[in-house]
């Protein structure tokens, strides 16, 4: 007996991903999983454009909404949380849907996790202080003489990948990329299907404004006020998502509302540029699929697992 499908759909930020997700589990009976990072948070709902609970409703959902922004979750923490969402949905039968913008989850269903031991926090304090101390370019140049291949991959402005490959290497002796050749994929080849959504990047930009309008409109200065107000880490992956910098900045007085949101839709439509690059490089074998649910459903179906 074959195992029931699972679909990947992945796409930049505002492309209509969910929609799609939610009406392809809806004709399959299939199950929701979440590949987006931020989406994992709890205190991140609005500003995230996480499912309501109507749509959570309407089919099982998964991931959505578990992290505490405390805590920083990595890839293979999602990782292992994701197979056993995926484990639990096979064992009832039922198709799984794997939705978001988060490239490194796909990649990491797809092609394998590299097995890298944990880091020591002085190897990471050390690190972090030599960015501080260098700045992204000459960093880079750093990073460039002991793995010149994550270098050239991380985009810019990315402090997050390009402090975690120098700590692998300052830690492990092995290059992140070294790291990487050995892994394995966890998904077969066999045993899915993904697409990637695609838009004009005019529409997509203009559905970037549009929601972040709405975001603001429906609550999330008020969010960011709640996780300000815990006092967290700057660096936690949570205090990092999209829109929440600038809207810290409306409340504590440096920007007005029209400033703050003004940034946040730049800083929105950058992020999504970064991601439809990382996804023409990393899946350019994946189907492209515009945002219309109906047609991207039936492109995911013609060669289902």
């Amino acid at each position: 007996m074959n195992a029931p499908p699972v679909w990947l759909i992945a796409g930049p930020t505002a492309s209509g991903k969910s929609a799609v997700a939610l009406e392809l589990a809806r004709e399959t009976g299939g199950e929701i999983v979440n590949a987006d990072s931020m989406q994992l948070y709890a205190d991140l709902h609005v500003l995230t454009a996480r499912p309501t609970g109507a749509e959570e409703a309407l089919v099982p959902h998964h991931l959505f909404g578990i992290a505490d922004a405390a805590v920083a979750w990595s890839v293979g923490r999602w990782l292992g949380a994701a197979l056993d969402a995926l484990a639990g949905i096979a064992g009832r039968g039922r198709p799984a849907i794997v939705v978001g913008g988060t490239g490194l989850y796909f990649r990491a269903l797809t092609r394998g996790l590299a097995d890298i031991p944990p880091i020591p926090a002085p190897v990471r304090d050390a690190v972090q202080a030599e960015y501080d101390g260098l700045g992204e370019a000459a960093f880079r140049d750093r990073l460039a003489r002991v793995d010149a291949a994550a270098e050239a991959r991380i985009a810019r402005a990315d402090r997050q990948r390009l402090t975690r490959a120098l700590e692998v290497f300052e830690s492990s002796g092995r290059s992140l990329t070294d790291w990487q050749l050995g892994t394995v994929p966890i998904l077969g080849a066999d045993a899915w299907r993904g697409a990637v959504l695609t838009l004009p990047r005019a529409e997509l930009y203009a559905r970037v404004e549009t929601r972040l309008s709405a975001m603001v409109a429906g609550g999330a200065v008020a969010e960011v006020e709640e996780l300000l107000a815990r006092g967290l880490d700057a660096r936690l992956p949570a205090m990092k998502a999209l829109g929440v910098a600038s809207l810290a900045g409306q409340i504590a007085g440096r920007l007005t509302a029209a400033e703050a949101l003004a940034e946040a839709k730049a800083e929105t439509r950058r992020y999504a540029k970064r991601q439809i690059t990382w996804f023409n490089h990393q899946t350019p074998d994946w189907p492209r699929v515009d945002a219309d649910a109906a047609a991207a459903g039936k492109i995911l179906r013609q060669s289902p697992p």
